[in-house]
């Protein structure tokens, strides 16, 4: 499959890395932080970080989905505003990762960090049929905490 990429500012591929797989057995890609200079985040502060790029999804039986990075939002409290951003596939924007300062510090991103995770992954689009009742399970309708701890 191919994803084409546009570089919309020249510190893609130079100061800033390109969207890569860190590791042959990684499912998504880093994004790096595409800023002039550094943007501290006080706590309980929002911001929208720039990558630099625009991708092209090859049909609408793909999405890209923005997650966090791990480590920084165990280790720092950095996680995404909006939880996992989506990248439909007829966007064709500039990628914005929204950041949140979960910690009671304050935390500096610097130019060419890497801020998210880029993850391309199929889609199904169904087709909703409204019914008068919904299969039985199980289950049923427990909902949070029903099925265990």
């Amino acid at each position: 499959m191919e994803v084409k990429i546009k570089a919309l500012s020249p510190q893609i591929g130079r100061e800033v890395p390109a969207p890569h797989f860190a590791t042959a057995g990684a499912a998504a890609m880093d994004l790096c932080a595409c800023i002039d200079a550094p943007v501290t985040l006080a706590p309980g502060a929002r911001t929208l970080v720039p990558t630099g790029i625009a991708i092209a999804l090859p049909d609408a039986q793909h999405v890209a989905l923005v997650f966090a990075r791990s480590g920084l939002g165990i280790k720092k409290g950095i996680c995404l505003s909006n939880g996992v951003g989506v990248i439909d596939s007829d966007y064709r924007g500039q990628i914005g990762v929204g950041l949140v300062n979960l910690s009671d510090e304050d935390y500096t991103i610097q130019p060419g960090d890497r801020i998210a995770q880029l993850m391309v992954v199929p889609v199904v689009q169904p087709v909703l049929t409204f019914v008068e009742e919904l299969d039985e399970t199980e289950r049923g309708q427990g909902g949070f905490g029903s099925t265990g701890r």
